[in-house]
């Protein structure tokens, strides 16, 4: 079977924003003498608030709407954290060989169009991808497959012609959902996850060439 293009997820897979925005959130808990449940809080990584909503959770425990000025610190606090971070270790790499191969590249993620074109621009590698889907695009948020099935559609790329790079098990499934193989590169949020309905999970995208990751499935690179 021959590789046409790789997809990407985005939170936490190009861009470490998953841990950021969790600390955020702990931070507001921890201030409050609240507990961020970390089990109910993983169900949303990859996917939407609708499984967990942090800020309804919190204002059910203590009865009450949190104050607009802790609202806006904890964004401030979000986007702190999350430029400090550098796209994550052999993601550009990878994606520049893929290009250079011949292959398409894309990206499908459950963020909004804003957050992600504009994490990418500032990064100075939107250019790079072929096609960007996010949940404006598309009915249903992962893990519903909805999302790759647009990129799919975008790229003129058969599922079965595409791998997806996922950090997340609502990832993985929207990804096998949409019959593609999925290769899962765990971060520190959902390292713990269960990731083995993937085809593949790797620690880290260093090193990783579009030939070595088709090695490693069996498949051969379209050219």
């Amino acid at each position: 079977m021959l590789i046409r293009a790789f997809v990407f997820d985005f939170d936490g897979l190009i861009l470490d924003t998953e841990e950021p925005i969790y600390r955020s959130w702990l931070e507001v808990y921890q201030a409050h003498g609240e507990e961020l449940p970390f089990e109910r809080w993983i169900q949303t990584v990859g996917s939407s608030n609708a499984a967990f909503d942090p800020r309804g959770h919190l204002e059910e425990r203590l009865g009450r709407p949190l104050d607009a000025e802790v609202l806006e610190q904890r964004i401030k606090r979000r986007a702190e954290l999350i430029l400090a971070q550098a796209v994550l270790p052999g993601v550009v790499e990878l994606v520049t060989a893929a290009r250079a191969a011949g292959l398409k590249v894309g990206v499908a993620s459950s963020s909004s169009r804003d957050w992600v074109t504009g994490h990418l621009e500032r990064l100075a590698i939107l250019h790079q991808f072929d096609c960007v889907r996010c949940r404006d695009d598309v009915p249903a948020v992962k893990p519903a497959p909805d999302l790759y099935l647009s990129v799919l559609a975008c790229l003129v790329v058969p599922a079965d012609q595409a791998i997806a790079i996922e950090d997340s098990s609502n990832g993985v499934s929207a990804a096998k959902a949409a019959g593609m193989r999925c290769v899962a590169v765990p971060n520190p949020i959902t390292s713990g996850l269960d990731l083995s309905h993937a085809d593949l999970v790797l620690p880290s995208l260093t090193g990783i060439s579009p030939q070595s990751l088709a090695d490693r499935l069996g498949l051969n690179l379209f050219s």
